[in-house]
């Protein structure tokens, strides 16, 4: 199954990497001899992020196995195309292997290798582009350190530091906002006041380079943090822009003008 393929419309593009997931059931036990498992579905969590974005860009939304699969060279023409690059809820590790490396037929015995697809969205953002990544249980550190992030090659572009274990703080009461710098042009003009509980976020460390815009009001940790790496901007948002920790931050008033006034800030520049 694949996403939704875009039609071009608009001048900027956006590259949206990550929110998708297959639900699989339910699972019905009726003998002791085997199971089934009845309907899947594909769905697309960043449904509400995308249709924010695309009042401005089109928006080409990848999950994580068609990342995993992209042939060489494709990722760096996505990149070429796009004024923005969105990482959200993806391992470092999908961004590393091609299946087709391990098909002996088609290797013909060569030894084969094709560049870094990391190092080559750190040089983008280095030469100019906008990168935003987003949090979840696969961003940062992650749930049981899985995410890899802290480790890529990447985390020198970051403005924040991933911690060397587990990140994820939740609670069922939920995480307010604390706006830091609020003529920040990513903030500015919002209704912070209202900003919904979340349930959740990536805990990071503050980095000399990254300029802290919200922290989480009940804890001091950052939750929006912005930064530059040579000509390029990145912006790091520590929570989920969809569910499960996002479904009440969906709901904000300034939902789509916190993720454009995001989009503006960040573009890659002409």
């Amino acid at each position: 199954m694949r996403a939704k393929q875009v039609v071009r419309t608009k001048e900027e593009h956006v590259l949206y990497l990550g929110d998708w997931v297959f639900h699989v059931g339910p699972t019905f036990i009726e003998t002791p001899f085997g199971t089934e498992t009845k309907d899947a579905d594909l769905h697309f969590y960043g449904e509400r992020l995308t249709e924010a974005l695309e009042q401005e860009a089109d928006v080409t939304p990848l999950s994580n196995w068609e990342l995993y699969r992209l042939e060489p060279g494709r990722l760096e023409t996505y990149l070429e195309q796009s004024a923005v690059l969105i990482i959200s809820d993806v391992e470092a590790k999908c961004f590393h292997l091609y299946p087709s490396f391990f098909d002996r037929a088609r290797r013909e015995n060569k030894v084969v290798t094709f560049p870094d697809r990391l190092q080559v969205i750190k040089e983008w953002i280095r030469g100019g582009g906008g990168m935003m990544m987003l949090g979840g249980w696969l961003s940062f550190s992650g749930v049981q350190n899985r995410s890899g992030w802290g480790r890529s090659v990447l985390q020198e572009a970051l403005p924040v530091g991933c911690l060397s274990t587990e990140d994820l703080v939740e609670s069922s009461a939920g995480f307010t906002a604390e706006v830091v710098l609020p003529e920040h042009p990513v903030v500015k003009g919002l209704s912070w006041s209202s900003f919904p509980p979340i349930f959740g976020y990536n805990e990071v460390q503050e980095q000399p380079e990254g300029e802290v815009i919200v922290r989480v009001k009940e804890t001091g940790h950052p939750l929006l943090v912005a930064g530059t790496y040579g000509a390029g901007r990145v912006l790091t948002y520590m929570s989920d822009p969809a569910p499960h920790w996002g479904i009440n931050f969906e709901l904000w008033e300034s939902y789509t003008n916190f993720w454009l006034q995001a989009y503006n800030w960040v573009k890659r520049k002409p």
